[in-house]
Formats: structure tokens, C-alpha cells, sequence
């Protein structure tokens, strides 16, 4: 096998790296992945994932662990509320959370990362390993930690997110900005610190489509809510609003200036004690990137092919970067790890760019004058298809 005697490094513990570690390790490998966090309880996870079939199922069924998603997936998180800026409701099927469950089953995100965590044979996640720097040393690479920490590996995987430290190493493309800014909000304890929303929800999500906004929301398992404010706005906004984000008074008065003629019921967000606020301009990748491969280093997930949330395709096409990946490394096919990483990255950035451009058609349908009615359209049709 290719990587017979190569120590692997993958750095990033999102579901594209551990799903990645997992799959190696069924083949033999030797991996260590290093992730930023101090512990796998350090760090809230974000909204719920859908799973889809072919990218983030199949990705499970190969791992072995299709078993353990369904004993902790959520079929009442597919149910589905879309309402205008006044909380009135457009549409609500109690039968479409029995379709998309089935086709695109949802889990929390720390469920379905404890899966993959303990699917991992002992200490391979170097837990507190934020990476900082690497050099060339060898054939592979020496990584410098900020715990001052360093780890030497044959083959690099940077698995570490939308704003990798890593991809530098490689490509020097730019992201580009989406025009799409949002605001994620997280409630702990919802049902006590919000709990009219809560229990709008009754489990499920719920999305706002009016005046080119969107706001969408939903409840987890812990009891928790995530929202995401989504507006847009020049590039350089998050630079000059003046906003405390740490001060929820300021961002309150912000929603009601943006969002004039919104529900004053949308408040509850703002004014409970237990919510963080986080802002995200939204950047995607150019459908058309080439870079020079490497035979010690690739990147897989949104490192390579960032986009906006708004199609729910970034986990799972990272996911299928994972298997993808996994197999063209240990299934024999190729020569050498160069041309099998090469044949990788070709079919990777092609599938990247396909998934990029739906989730931006989709942006535009979403922050479109008439986005409430095209949104309604879509989902009545996938009810009765």
C-alpha cells in the first residue's frame, strides 16, 4: 500500500478529518489527527446536518458506522416551518418531516462527532495542537503548534476549515466574498431563555424569507437553539458596524434597524441571558481552482472548497472528500502517492465547484424579492415528488 511506513498527519477534528482518520485506519495507516480544541467537550458544535445519500451517508456506510448515525439521528429535526417576517406560516407539512428523514436524515453535529471520535483507536486526536507553521523536513513536513509543541509527518491532510492555516502551503487562490453576511446566534437552554421560539419550533426548524433577509433556526437534542441572521452587506461591513457582539443590547438595536417591520417576537433571540453571538461573512472559492499537487500535502473539506451554507452541502461534500480521498490512497490503483493525490484533487475541485455553484443559485433564490414564494414552490414540490 502506498502509505505502508508514512506517518499521516491530518489536522482539523471536523467531520471531514475524523471521518478521513477513520477510514485509514480501517486500511492500516498510521494517523494522528490534530485538533485546535483542548478537549472534545471544549466547544459548542453548530446546527444540525442533514446527511445525504451518495456524500455524507455514503461516507458512514464505508466508515462502518451507518448503525450508530440512526440510533442518534433526529427525524423531527426535518420538520419544517417557513413563515414571513411576522412569524405567519406558509408552509407546514407534518409529513414532510417523514420525506426528508428518510432521504436526508439529520443528527446533531456532537452526536455525529462523538461517532466518529470513538470509532478511533486510542490517542489518535492530539487534542490543544492548534496549528501555527510547518517546514519542509525530510520528504514530509515538521507542523509548530501554539502549545509549543511539534510533530513530524510524511503526508499532510489539512482538514482545518474555511479559514485554513494550511492551504497557504498550497494555493494562494483567494475566496471570493458571497455578498451574504449572517449573524449565528446560540441559546443554551432554550426552552427557558426563549421560549416562545422554542416552542414555535416544536423540535424542528424554522425559516424566515422577506424583504431579501432570511432568518432560520433550529432546536437540538441538548436543548439548545442555533439562529442565523442572514442579511446582505458590503464586505468591509463587519469592519465598520461599531457592534459589540459580546453586547446584546447593541446587537438588538442593530436587528431592529435592519431588519425594520420584523416581528418584535424575533427579540427573544437578543434579550435572553444565555445567548452568544457570532458574525460569518459568507466567502465561496472560484469554481475553476488549480494548484501545483504535492506529494506530501493535500487539503479536503472547506479548506478546498469553501462555500455559504445556504444548500446544506459543505459537510457532506467534505465528507465525501474524505472517502474519496481514503480510497484513492489505499486502493492500489496508483503508482505513487503524487499521481494518486493528483487524480484526487482533479475530481475534488470539479465536485467542489458543482456543489458551490447550487448553493450560490440557491442564495440567490433565498435573497430574492419573491424568495418566501420560491421557497414554498420548492418544498411543496419535494413533498410531492
Amino acid at each position: 500500500m502506498l502509505l505502508d511506513n508514512k506517518k499521516i498527519a491530518i489536522v482539523g477534528g471536523g467531520m471531514a478529518g475524523l471521518t478521513l482518520a477513520r477510514l485509514l485506519q480501517i486500511q492500516n495507516a498510521e494517523v494522528k489527527v490534530y485538533e485546535r480544541d483542548f478537549n472534545e467537550d471544549t466547544r459548542v458544535q453548530g446546527s444540525t446536518l442533514d446527511l445525504h445519500e451518495g456524500t455524507g451517508l455514503e461516507a458512514l456506510r464505508r466508515a462502518g458506522l451507518l448503525d450508530a448515525f440512526y440510533k442518534h439521528h433526529r427525524p423531527i429535526a426535518s420538520k419544517m416551518l417557513l413563515v414571513d417576517k411576522s412569524l405567519k406560516i406558509h408552509f407546514d407539512d407534518h409529513n414532510f418531516a417523514a420525506i426528508t428523514a428518510e432521504r436526508r436524515p439529520e443528527i446533531d453535529r456532537a452526536p455525529l462527532r462523538d461517532i466518529l471520535l470513538h470509532s478511533l483507536k486510542p490517542d489518535t486526536v492530539v487534542w490543544n495542537a492548534n496549528f501555527i507553521s510547518m517546514f519542509k523536513e525530510k520528504n514530509g513536513w515538521c507542523m509548530h503548534f501554539k502549545n509549543g509543541t511539534s510533530a513530524y509527518a510524511d503526508i499532510v491532510i489539512a482538514a482545518d476549515g474555511a479559514n485554513s492555516k494550511i492551504r497557504p502551503y498550497l494555493s494562494d487562490i483567494k475566496p471570493i466574498y458571497s455578498g451574504i453576511t449572517l449573524i449565528q446566534g446560540d441559546i443554551y437552554d432554550a426552552e427557558k431563555n426563549a421560549p416562545k421560539l422554542f416552542e414555535y419550533a416544536k423540535g424542528g426548524k424554522v425559516m424566515a424569507f422577506d424583504d431579501e433577509k432570511f432568518i432560520g433556526y433550529g432546536t437540538k437534542e441538548s436543548g439548545a437553539i442555533m439562529f442565523v441572521v442572514n442579511f446582505k452587506a458590503p464586505e468591509n461591513w463587519l469592519a465598520q458596524c461599531s457592534i459589540d457582539f459580546k453586547n446584546r443590547d447593541q446587537v438588538l438595536r442593530w436587528f431592529k434597524d435592519e431588519f425594520t417591520g420584523w416581528s418584535d417576537g424575533w427579540y427573544e433571540f437578543f434579550t435572553n441571558n444565555g445567548v452568544h453571538f457570532t458574525p460569518r461573512p459568507q466567502y465561496y472559492f472560484p469554481f475553476d481552482q488549480v494548484w501545483e499537487t504535492l506529494e506530501n500535502l493535500t487539503i479536503i473539506g472547506d479548506a478546498a472548497h469553501r462555500m455559504p451554507p445556504f444548500a446544506g452541502e459543505g459537510a457532506n461534500v467534505a465528507m465525501q472528500d474524505a472517502f474519496e480521498l481514503a480510497e484513492v490512497l489505499t486502493n492500489g490503483k496508483f503508482s505513487d502517492i503524487k499521481t494518486a493525490i493528483s487524480s484526487f484533487e482533479k475530481d475534488m475541485v470539479v465536485r467542489g465547484a458543482v456543489a458551490t455553484k447550487d448553493t450560490l443559485d440557491n442564495t440567490e433564490r433565498m435573497f430574492s424579492k419573491t424568495s418566501l414564494a420560491q421557497m414554498v414552490a420548492f418544498f411543496n414540490q419535494v413533498k410531492e415528488s
